[in-house]
């Protein structure tokens, strides 16, 4: 199938679909993006990709990508002014470490009542530990490898926003006090606000 743009396959509040969006966005690459309701997904995405979860690019050559961060790295492939992809290993481990064990336990606080083995409390204790090792980067700089944005903190953000959404007041409350700054810095971001309009 050949499209004049890639489509993209994106859910609006899906944190793996944001940090797709903020990259194509920033990359200044021309997507159609269909939303996708989860209950009732689109036939054409589960032909071009079974496991059918968002985001999902289908290049204009019919070539798919169906996982956020290598939609984010052909991206940026493509164009990347201000050179996010620039600290290689120590962003894509930090992003190994938001995407396996925090989001683990990102989902079991925010759902807590899905999984009774253990407290929202515990989950949450948990899932703090990745956030101790934001901090202590933050207090040294204002990103999370350095004095500017790459692609650690754009994938990162996202969960985070999710994290401290479901209590902010606790979270601002918290000793989280330069992750919280960073938050609130990424969630000003116009290419935020676009992403979040695409």
């Amino acid at each position: 199938m050949m499209n004049d743009l890639p489509i993209l396959y994106s859910f609006r509040r899906c944190p793996y679909a944001i940090r797709a969006r903020m990259a194509l966005i920033y990359a200044d690459i021309c997507v159609e993006i269909q939303e996708v309701q989860l209950n009732n997904k689109p036939e054409h995405l589960l032909l071009i990709s079974p496991k059918a979860t968002v985001p999902v690019l289908q290049l204009t050559n019919g070539k798919v990508i169906a996982e956020s961060l290598d939609i984010m790295r052909w991206a940026l492939g493509n164009h990347d002014p201000e050179k996010w992809l620039r600290f290689g290993n120590d962003a894509e481990a930090l992003i190994k470490r938001n995407d396996g064990d925090f989001k683990y336990y990102l989902d079991r606080y925010k759902y807590a009542d899905r999984y009774p083995d253990f407290s929202q409390d515990y989950y949450r204790q948990q899932a703090e530990v990745f956030l101790a090792e934001l901090e202590a980067r933050l207090v040294n700089s204002k990103y999370l490898c350095g004095h500017s944005l790459s692609i650690a903190d754009v994938a990162i953000f996202p969960f985070i926003r999710q994290y401290a959404g479901v209590d902010r007041d606790r979270f601002e409350r918290s000793v989280f006090q330069a992750l919280t700054k960073w938050l609130d810095t990424l969630l000003s971001l116009e290419l935020f606000r676009v992403a979040m309009k695409s």
